[in-house]
C-alpha cells in the first residue's frame, strides 16, 4: 500500500489559514485587500497580489508564507 506524502508547504500552511479564518472578523475591515500570513503573524495589508508577495519574500525569504484576498465570500475556484 502506497502513502501519499503531503508537502511540507502545504502543512506549514495549515498555520496561516487557521489565522486566517480564525481572524477573519477583524480582517473584513481590510476588505479587498491582500493580507501577508506568516505561521500565526499577520504581516500586514496590501492594495495588489504582487505588493504583498513582493513584501512577503523581503520579510521571509524562502520561507513559507500565505498571500490571500481578504473577502468575505471567497470565491469558489475550480481546478481540473
Amino acid at each position: 500500500m502506497s502513502m501519499i506524502t503531503i508537502p511540507k508547504v502545504m502543512i506549514t500552511l495549515e498555520k496561516e489559514l487557521e489565522t486566517y479564518n480564525k481572524e477573519l472578523p477583524h480582517l473584513l475591515s481590510h476588505d479587498n485587500k491582500y493580507v501577508v500570513i506568516c505561521d500565526t503573524q499577520i504581516v500586514g495589508f496590501f492594495d495588489t497580489y504582487e505588493d504583498a508577495t513582493q513584501v512577503g519574500y523581503i520579510k521571509f525569504k524562502l520561507e513559507p508564507f500565505l498571500v490571500k484576498r481578504v473577502e468575505a465570500m471567497e470565491q469558489i475556484q475550480r481546478v481540473f
